[in-house]
């Protein structure tokens, strides 16, 4: 940015990456409150872009830091939601005749129970840097960043959340999970 006042630049950053934002947040949250975030997001920054320092991070790394923030505040619940969630789905058994295409509807339903249930079982840490990996497509550098934690302890943090994916969730062998580790 060329001055913290200037607000063409401030309105090519929200050109440049609202939609990113609001992307990511839509992956934690519902569509309304991920608008709610977006602009408190711009709010925020607007309100803090004196203590904005270029050499520390990027712009972007700095409103998604300033985005999960936000989102921290949205979503304390959220292992519960997915607790409860995992609870009902597991809860529910399929006594008729399937076909093929039942068949791989229950399992994506069983997988997806599991994972909830995984995901909800993560420590916050985890979760939240597995999920940025996942739906933002951040990387290390940059999830530490906008969480002002070292790049080693991102790395940490991820590693642990895929671990515990495999070892609970899927059992190890799951490509889906590879595919994760492939992608950082």
């Amino acid at each position: 940015m060329t001055s913290p006042l200037d607000r063409d630049t401030w309105a090519r950053l929200y050109h440049r990456h609202a939609r990113e934002l609001h992307r990511y947040l839509c992956c934690r949250v519902d569509s309304q409150v991920a608008d709610d975030l977006v602009s408190e997001t711009f709010l925020t920054a607007w309100e803090r872009r004196d203590s904005f320092e270029p050499a520390r991070a990027s712009a972007r790394a700095w409103l998604f830091g300033i985005a999960v923030n936000l989102l921290r505040r949205h979503t304390r619940a959220e292992g519960r939601r997915l607790r409860a969630w995992a609870r009902e789905h597991g809860r529910r058994s399929v006594t008729e005749q399937v076909d093929e295409h039942t068949a791989a509807v229950v399992d994506a339903q069983s997988l997806a129970t599991d994972l909830a249930g995984t995901l909800a079982g993560l420590r916050p840490e985890e979760r939240e840097v597995l999920l940025m990996v996942a739906w933002a497509d951040l990387t290390a550098t940059e999830i530490a960043e906008a969480t002002s934690t070292q790049v080693g302890t991102v790395r940490t943090r991820l590693f642990r959340a895929r671990r515990k994916l495999r070892a609970r969730c899927l059992g190890g062998r799951s490509a889906l999970v590879s595919d994760l580790d492939v992608a950082s």
